[in-house]
């Protein structure tokens, strides 16, 4: 199976547009309105010029935005990054004391106390980590643990959005 090409679209700013080259192919120059819209453009100029499907081979859209710029944006990418490990890892970390406090006996609100957290959040934790891994959250719950929570058991008891719509202007003409 032969391996599927991939394609670089450099695009840069033009006043309200974006001009778009692909080094790998010789002579295929686009432009785009909008950002969102340069794959598709420099997909179709692509495949148009090589005679092949559009969707034969992929596109990646490299915006050059001048080298400060680029660098800001490159800071700006690694710190979401580390910000998101940093985060799992809290996550990780809240899981683990919440499991061990509550197994040393201590109340849910004593636990939360002690992490700075509500009871009600050290709850769905501590559900959460006797959930066996890949399971969907709420995928396997009881009706017992629905009427515990408040929430109905099947999504499809609400009534219709057209009947809450009509129950909410009856309660706005009172």
């Amino acid at each position: 199976m032969a391996a599927i090409r991939t394609y670089t679209a450099v695009c840069e700013s033009s006043g309200r547009w974006w001009a778009i080259r692909v080094p790998e192919v010789d002579g295929v120059f686009s432009q785009a309105r909008r950002l969102d819209r340069v794959e598709y453009m420099a997909r179709d100029a692509i495949a148009l010029m090589l005679e092949v499907p559009p969707n034969s081979f992929r596109v990646m859209v490299r915006p050059e935005l001048g080298q400060k710029l680029d660098e800001a944006v490159d800071r700006a990418r690694k710190a979401r990054s580390q910000a998101d490990r940093a985060q799992r890892d809290a996550a990780e970390a809240r899981t683990v004391a919440t499991t061990k406090l509550l197994a040393l006996g201590l109340s849910m609100r004593e636990a939360g106390q002690i992490l700075g957290l509500s009871h009600q959040r050290v709850a769905q934790i501590a559900a959460a980590a006797k959930q066996p891994e890949g399971e969907a959250a709420g995928a396997s719950r009881s009706p017992e643990d629905h009427s515990r929570t408040g929430r109905p058991a099947e999504p499809a008891t609400y009534p219709p959005a057209a009947a809450r719509r009509r129950s909410a202007s009856r309660v706005a003409e009172r």
